[in-house]
Parts: structure tokens; C-alpha cells; sequence
């Protein structure tokens, strides 16, 4: 059994350009045409997502966790690949600038898609 969560975005081609060119997610399934309203099936490490632009498919501003094994070369990689964090990404004050450790054992980093979704990478 597989549990594939659906992300609601607003403009596919928008939305698969972040997920697969900032957050290395690679796009293996979907509507041969991608204006919207339209799907996307992604995956990455063995995991899936879907994107979708339909109403009624999944809620804007929405958080999904991701599990990962090193979340600060994970950092390093989006951030090669184009991810902005608001100020100081070496010193986060905020959970959107940087991986934080957290008080209840987990190192954390939130990423908010174009559509204010936020990934929740985690690493125990």
C-alpha cells in the first residue's frame, strides 16, 4: 500500500519547475498537456507526489514531511539549484532560512513551494 499525497498548485508548468528543478523531484506520470487545469505523478528517492491544478484536489497551504538522512547537504543541494531563503542562510532564525535542530530531536528544513505549500524535511 502507498499513500500519495496531492499538492494543489495554481499553474502546473510553475510548480513543476520548482519541484523539479529546485527540489530534484523528477516527473514520471501525468496529462500530456499541462496547461490547467491538469496532473502531475512526481517522485524522488522512491517516494511520490502529485501536483495538481483541479479544483477541489488537495487544500492551498497545506504541509507535507519529507524523511531524510542529511538534511544540511539536502540544504546545500536546493540551494545549488536555486532555492532563495530570506536572510542569513548559515544563521536561521526563522525555520524558512535553514536546517534548525529542533527541541523534540529533529533537524528540520521548510521549504515553501510557489503555491504556500510547505515540505518538511526532517532528519531524526
Amino acid at each position: 500500500m502507498a499513500i500519495i499525497p496531492t499538492v494543489r498548485c495554481r499553474s502546473m508548468r510553475k510548480s513543476l519547475a520548482f519541484y523539479t528543478g529546485v527540489l530534484d523531484f523528477e516527473r514520471v506520470d501525468g496529462d500530456d498537456d499541462m496547461d490547467d487545469p491538469s496532473y502531475s505523478l512526481l517522485a524522488r528517492g522512491g517516494d511520490q507526489l502529485i501536483l495538481s491544478s483541479h479544483r477541489g484536489d488537495g487544500a492551498f497551504g497545506q504541509a507535507i514531511v519529507v524523511t531524510t538522512g542529511n538534511i544540511d547537504a539536502l540544504f546545500r543541494s536546493f540551494r545549488e539549484r536555486g532555492l532563495r531563503t530570506p536572510g542569513n542562510p548559515d544563521a536561521p532564525v526563522h525555520v524558512h532560512e535553514g536546517p534548525i535542530d529542533q527541541s523534540w530531536g529533529t533537524r528540520e528544513l521548510y521549504v515553501d513551494d510557489p503555491d504556500g505549500n510547505t515540505l518538511r524535511f526532517t532528519q531524526a
